[in-house]
């Protein structure tokens, strides 16, 4: 590669990089709250490699402190309710969402909260991050990093007539790393994170 090419590429790679730290967002600074109608904190395992099983948390809160002129600076706590967990089971033969609350797992009634407090923010591209933090869950704090996606955002909602910002976000953990290891192999110890949520003024 001639030095002329070499000097273009290395150019071009700082330009992006330089996008890429000066993202911005359109929105006010401030603290925003997550529209509990539209957020969702989805959990998939492999079933004996047949299939991947899917269950959800029912009651969820996060507060996310934007800093527009720089999203690095912004805050991300989430908490959830290890009870409300939801995992869509058709049979009578059981209650399955008491049993993934119970000791067995998630132990719902000893660890009453699940929590995540993001401690660094990383932009990756115009409307894509990473988002690094503390996740309680099981009585354990392990680090955890996130995909996120900035999906929109609207100044104003055309129904709300106040600004709103959804992201999308993925992730996953192993849970014997959490103390949940009951049935490891033949149910996966990793735990993929699907997060959608709009957040909106609090």
């Amino acid at each position: 590669m001639s030095l002329l090419k070499s000097l273009a590429v290395a150019g071009a790679l700082l330009a992006g990089l330089s996008a890429a730290s000066a993202q911005t967002i359109s929105v006010p600074s401030g603290t925003y709250k997550a529209d509990p109608a539209h957020t969702n904190v989805l959990w998939t395992v492999s079933h004996f490699g047949l299939s991947n099983y899917i269950g959800r948390f029912r009651t969820i809160a996060a507060t996310l402190d934007l800093d527009a002129s720089d999203p690095t600076k912004s805050k991300l706590t989430a908490t959830i309710d290890p009870a409300s967990v939801d995992t869509n089971y058709p049979g009578k033969d059981k209650d399955f969402n008491a049993e993934i609350a119970s000791p067995m797992f998630l132990d719902a009634a000893k660890f009453g909260k699940i929590e995540f407090v993001s401690n660094k923010i990383e932009t990756t591209g115009d409307n894509t991050g990473k988002v690094t933090g503390d996740l309680t869950l099981h009585g354990v704090t392990k680090p955890v990093v996130l995909d996120v996606k900035l999906n929109a955002q609207l100044n104003p909602h055309p129904m709300s007539k106040k600004p709103a910002i959804g992201f999308s976000a993925t992730g996953t953990i192993k849970r014997s790393e959490f103390g949940i290891a009951t049935l490891v192999g033949p149910v996966a110890d990793d735990v993929k994170l699907t997060i959608e949520s709009e957040f909106v003024p609090q």
